[in-house]
C-alpha cells in the first residue's frame, strides 16, 4: 500500500472506518473482517512472505513472494488431506523462518520453482512435493489414502509419482512413499478399510485379488475368480442404513445363487480382530481350493 502511494495516515483512516481490517502485521482484510478458509490461507501466505528478508521464487515472483502453502495445508487445498486444526503449514525461501501464532513456517531455501503452483490463486507446493511432505508427518495408511485421492482428482497417478520421485532422491518422506508405491503391494482403494484389509488377505495366503470388479451385476470390493470368493468390507459410514443393508443382502444372495462364496467383514473386525479375519479367510481359501479340484 505504501508502494502504491498510500500514506500511513490514509491506511489508519481506512482501518478506523472499517474498510481495512488488520489480520497480521502488514496484512489486512479488505471490506469485511471474516476469514474463510481461502482468505485465511491467503493471509497466512502474505504474513509469512512479509519482511525484508523474504526471498522470491526464481522466475515466478508472484508465487507468494517467498512463501507457499505446504505439507498438510497444501494437501487440504489440493483436496487430498486435512489440515491440522489451528495450524497452517507454509514454506518460505528466506534466511530465517517466520514465527507467528497459528503458523508453522519452514525455511526451505532449496525448494525449486518447478515444485510450486498457483491453485485457486494461492501459492502452494506441487502435488508431488505435497505428497512427499505428507510422508514426513503421516503413517503409511494415511499416505496411501492421499495417493489414492490424488489419483482420483487427476493430480498425479501412482506410476507418474513413482517416476517423479527420482528427482527427489534423499528428501525426507521419499523412502516411505516408495514403500507405499511398491508395485507388489500398492493398489488403488476407495477406503482406508480396504487398505487395511489387503495385508490381512495376503497373510492368509490368498493371491492378489481383483478390486472394484463387476460380479453378478454388482461392483464388489474384492474378488478371487479362481476360488469363486467375493469379499465385501463394510465401513461404518456406508453400511448402516436400512436401504444399504437390504442391498447388501441382495448382493450376497446373487453371489450365492451363482455358486460363489460371499464373505462380509465389518470395520471393527478388520481393525481390531485381525486374527479372526485372517483365520476365516484361510479356512475359506482351503475349502474352496479343495472344491475346485473335484
Amino acid at each position: 500500500m505504501l508502494a502504491l502511494g498510500f500514506t500511513a495516515a490514509a491506511i489508519q483512516h481506512r482501518i478506523a472506518c472499517g474498510r481495512l481490517h488488520p489480520v497480521a502485521r502488514g496484512v489486512y482484510a479488505v471490506g469485511w473482517p471474516y476469514l474463510d478458509g481461502r482468505r485465511r490461507w491467503a493471509a497466512a501466505v502474505l504474513a509469512a512472505a512479509s519482511g525484508d528478508k523474504a526471498a522470491h521464487f526464481p522466475t515466478q515472483p508472484y508465487l507468494g513472494n517467498g512463501a507457499a502453502l505446504s505439507h498438510r495445508s497444501a494437501a487440504a487445498l489440493w483436496g487430498i488431506g486435512t489440515e491440522r486444526p489451528g495450524r497452517i503449514d507454509l514454506s518460505v525461501l528466506r534466511a530465517q523462518a517466520v514465527r507467528r501464532p497459528g503458523l508453522l513456517v519452514r525455511r526451505r531455501p532449496s525448494l525449486p520453482a518447478s515444485e510450486l503452483r498457483l491453485h485457486d490463486d494461492l501459492p502452494v507446493t506441487s502435488p508431488v512435493q505435497t505428497l512427499i511432505d505428507l510422508a514426513t508427518e503421516l503413517g503409511p495408511v494415511a499416505v496411501e489414502r492421499a495417493v489414492n485421492d490424488a489419483d482420483k482428482r487427476d493430480l498425479i497417478d501412482p506410476e507418474a509419482l513413482r517416476l517423479a520421485l527420482g528427482a527427489h532422491a534423499g528428501e525426507p518422506g521419499v523412502r516411505l512413499l516408495r514403500q507405499v508405491l511398491d508395485r507388489l503391494t500398492f493398489h488403488l482403494s476407495d477406503s482406508n478399510l480396504e487398505i487395511y484389509f489387503r495385508p490381512i488377505a495376503a497373510s492368509a495366503g490368498l493371491p492378489s485379488p481383483l478390486s472394484k470388479h463387476k460380479v453378478n451385476g454388482f461392483e464388489v470390493d474384492f474378488f478371487w475368480p479362481e476360488l469363486g470368493l467375493v469379499v465385501e468390507t463394510d465401513g461404518l459410514r456406508y453400511h448402516r442404513t436400512p436401504s444399504t443393508q437390504k442391498l447388501d443382502v441382495r448382493r450376497d444372495r446373487a453371489h450365492t445363487l451363482a455358486g460363489m462364496t460371499p464373505l462380509r467383514f465389518t470395520h471393527y473386525e478388520i481393525r481390531y480382530e485381525t486374527h479372526r479375519v485372517r483365520s476365516d479367510l484361510a479356512r475359506a481359501a482351503a475349502t474352496l481350493s479343495k472344491r475346485s479340484r473335484y
